[in-house]
């Protein structure tokens, strides 16, 4: 097969690792891409908002399978785009890609369908928005409505928090925003692979989005995560299906809109049982590059059944082991990281027994791997053990040399007895 894959982050170079070890495999294109998925992909400088570009460029390499891995084109729909052309595409359509793209569509799935989630308000004023804060009280969660990069996020816990986050979504025109009450519990990224109508369960992990030690500081797009997540039993992951993945499929069917592809369910384990906080439309990140590390099944081959509307009966097999990922960011990282600087180390950190680097914000200038985003890489460990993946991936992240370079020393906190 000849595939696309759209991305240039962390989540797609684990992609990319995941897709070329499939026999299924002959050709692998990358747009944009980045240098360490260069060894992986052939790297194409398309603008990928560019729809008719990517449309003549599958058309001219003969693509079987266009992969995409961000939210925005999903949200944008070119997906339909090329579908309407018969370019099969791993991803859901713009109308099901609503489940991320908005977050007060999403609360009216879960009311119709009857999913269980958090009491809300969805306001597109700020009038009504501060009349709802002041009826609801603190603590709540305050979400701008669009996409947000995992930053549109402020967990208020005084009504003043709360007010200022308002004032600052409402500062343009358009702007919508929903309050919800604060959900108490453990939260857990759960994975569905779909293909419009049936849905199989592809695994769970657990993210640290605070930029802080302690889940302390704003919130980001994430630093860290691991798999599986300790409290998703057999059980649970059916209550899960049973009550949110197969409702939501039931009814963006009953609409005419069917979901295919990654839907991914932000959950909080609460005492009255797991309620869904949000949905996003594809793979996470950094969540991907701890699941498909113990992914033994084909990749290319469940995202292609996918895209086709013919998922096999059985869930994706799983090792047994577990996988923690260390994301190394820029200083300044979320709100202004200091980008420009140079790593080193990489192939040597790479090296290491049970270690695998995946890239995000870098570039290749002058021979010299030099940092361009908030997130530069990913250092994910595997290991019989959370307190064995942990160890392998700080081991690692010693090796590399990045001056600008922060990162948080106690991913896996809840699950590493050693944790620092």
């Amino acid at each position: 097969m000849q595939v696309l894959l759209i991305g240039s982050g962390g989540r797609e170079h684990a992609l990319a690792m995941a897709l070329s070890k499939s026999p299924h495999l002959a050709r692998l294109f990358a747009a944009p891409g980045n240098p360490g998925m260069a060894a992986l992909a052939e790297c194409v400088a398309l603008d990928v908002a560019d729809h008719a570009a990517v449309s003549a460029f599958c058309r001219k390499q003969g693509i079987d399978l266009v992969v995409i891995g961000p939210e925005v084109p999903l949200v944008a729909g070119l997906v339909d785009v090329l579908v309407v052309q018969g370019i099969a595409c791993f991803g859901p359509s713009k109308a099901a890609a609503r489940l991320e793209g908005s977050k007060g569509f999403t609360k009216r799935i879960c009311n119709a369908a009857g999913i269980p989630t958090a009491q809300y308000d969805a306001c597109d004023q700020l009038a009504p928005a501060l009349d709802a804060l002041a009826r609801r009280g603190a603590p709540l969660v305050v979400k701008a409505d669009g996409l947000a990069a995992g930053k549109g996020v402020v967990v208020a816990e005084t009504a003043a928090e709360a007010e200022a986050a308002l004032r600052a979504i409402f500062t343009g025109p358009g702007a919508s925003v929903v309050l919800e009450e604060k959900l108490e519990g453990e939260e857990v990224s759960f994975f569905a692979l779909c293909d419009g109508h049936n849905a199989l369960y592809f695994g769970s992990a657990q993210d640290h989005k605070r930029i802080g030690e302690g889940d302390t500081g704003p919130n980001t797009g994430g630093m860290g995560a691991y798999a599986p997540a300790p409290r998703m039993t057999p059980e649970l992951v059916e209550e899960v299906m049973a009550r949110i993945i197969r409702p939501t499929l039931a009814e963006m069917n009953r609409r005419g809109t069917p979901f295919a592809g990654m839907l991914f369910a932000g959950l909080m384990l609460t005492a009255d049982g797991p309620k869904l906080i949000e949905f996003n439309t594809r793979f996470g990140d950094p969540e991907t590059q701890v699941l498909l590390p113990l992914l033994e099944d084909d990749l290319l081959g469940l995202l292609d059944a996918s895209a086709h509307g013919r998922l096999p009966a059985q869930s994706p097999a799983l090792s047994g082991g577990v996988a923690l990922t260390v994301v190394l960011a820029a200083r300044g990282y979320p709100a202004a990281p200091q980008t420009g600087g140079v790593l080193t180390g990489i192939e040597a950190a790479a090296a290491l027994p049970g270690v695998i680097i995946t890239q995000a914000g870098t570039a290749m200038k002058q021979g010299h791997i030099v940092a361009t985003g908030g997130r530069v890489l990913n250092v994910t460990a595997l290991g019989a053990t959370y307190d064995e993946a942990a160890s392998r991936a700080y081991g690692a992240l010693a090796t590399l040399t990045y001056a600008d370079g922060i990162w948080r020393r106690d991913i896996g906190w809840r699950v590493r007895t050693a944790a620092s």
